[in-house]
């Protein structure tokens, strides 16, 4: 195993994980985390091939999936998969087809139009993408092909984003770690001085974070926001070695990971989440 594969490995079963992503693979290139159901779409197939690329492993038939998200990405498609579709192109070596969807992306998406792709639906999270999520998946996309922004276009996104502070913190109707994590995400990759907070520490708790300060049960996904927003801030957790149990706890028979401590089922989603916040947390260990 590589050396990245080996680290992670001592914590969790790497060989159930990698089987989990590998079992799910279809013949036209494209993953969906339900084995048995031939469904497969953007969102599980990028997953997977962010959890390939963190892991420093080869993508099997990755001209296949290259097809795939090329072909899947279409006027249809929610804002946020076709971001997802450029940055996953981008990994898998494809940027000269990834930029070929910047029109696509920026019909759904454009700053200087007053589009921020509010009520396209498609989130990952919240069933209809919120204003920052579109914003940051957009982000993601353009930093992958190397796009890059003209000043205007960098000011209207600032200003948009500087809109839903809250306080020290970022949120629609109220601050939550994913959206903090997005807006500081987004100021940072303008250019601009990410703004302090206090917010992913009032979320810790010992193993996990969660989405609003000062609540329980603690939630994969503001655990793997708060993990990255603290890194983007030059901090660290308090309770590293708590939150390394509460990933390796999250871990299925089948190799995936669920979102609480409570019964569920696997997802690419929260499998790569899990992995990405065990890589970043062993950084501090």
């Amino acid at each position: 195993m590589g050396s990245k594969l080996s680290e992670i490995g001592r914590f969790i079963n790497a060989d159930a994980l990698i089987r989990y992503v590998e079992e799910r693979r279809h013949e036209d290139g494209g993953y969906c985390f339900v084995s048995v159901l031939d469904e497969t779409n953007i969102n599980d197939t990028y997953y997977a091939v962010k959890i390939y690329d963190l892991l420093g492993l080869k993508i099997p038939e990755k001209e296949k999936t290259v097809e795939f998200l090329y072909t899947s990405a279409r006027m249809q498609t929610a804002v946020v998969a076709v971001a997802m579709a450029i940055e996953a192109l981008s990994l898998l070596g494809a940027r000269d087809l990834a930029r070929e969807k910047l029109d696509l992306l920026f019909s759904k998406y454009n700053p200087l139009e007053g589009k921020f792709a509010v009520g396209l639906g498609g989130s990952e999270e919240f069933g209809t993408a919120t204003p920052l999520e579109a914003t940051y998946w957009a982000m993601r996309a353009l930093a992958a092909v190397g796009y890059r922004m003209d000043s205007e276009t960098k000011e209207r996104i600032r200003e948009f984003v500087m809109g839903f502070r809250k306080g020290d913190c970022f949120g629609v109707k109220g601050a939550t770690t994913t959206m903090t994590y997005q807006a500081l995400f987004t100021l940072k990759g303008l250019g601009y001085a990410v703004p302090d907070t206090t917010h992913f520490y009032r979320c810790e708790v010992y193993g996990g974070f969660t989405e609003v300060p000062y609540s329980l049960p603690p939630y994969l996904e503001p655990t793997f926001y708060a993990i990255r927003g603290l890194s983007l801030l030059g901090k660290r957790a308090r309770y590293v070695r708590d939150h390394i149990r509460f990933i390796r706890a999250l871990q299925n028979p089948n190799g995936g990971f669920r979102r609480s401590l409570e019964m569920g089922i696997s997802n690419f989603q929260n499998t790569y989440r899990a992995v990405k916040a065990l890589d970043e947390l062993l950084k501090w260990y």
